[in-house]
């Protein structure tokens, strides 16, 4: 029987349009959602994780979260996240067996693109 890992999913929030305030509640409601969801854990990214060009707001990146979730909750957690940012412009980066995928979707057709990337990478197709 094999055991696998799970799936760390890092999502930024891209909005130019809002202030760092609104950006800022807008991640903690996808936190939120993502939390009311079957995930090992979500949370904010501290700042000690930044990215490139990244922002922060009170020790934590802006718009960014991060979230571990089952192997068996990784399509629900990626429907989800289809229904629910369709139209935003996020990156997303799927770590899972020490390889790394990463993503940009400005539309619902990207994301959706995305997202079967992802599947198919954590699959191994």
């Amino acid at each position: 029987m094999s055991s696998q890992s799970n799936v760390t999913l890092t999502i930024a929030l891209i909005n130019p349009d809002l202030d760092a305030e609104e950006q800022e509640r807008e991640t903690r409601n996808l936190l939120r959602e993502i939390r009311d969801l079957d995930v090992e854990s979500a949370k904010l990214v501290a700042v000690t994780e930044i990215p490139e060009a990244s922002k922060s707001v009170g020790g934590f990146l802006l718009g960014v979260l991060k979230a571990e979730v089952s192997i068996n909750n990784f399509k629900k957690v990626l429907g989800f996240l289809g229904d629910r940012l369709g139209n935003k412009t996020i990156e997303l980066e799927v770590e899972a067996n020490g390889k790394k995928l990463k993503v940009k979707a400005s539309s619902r057709e990207e994301l959706t693109a995305a997202i079967e990337q992802a599947q198919k990478f954590i699959s191994g197709n």
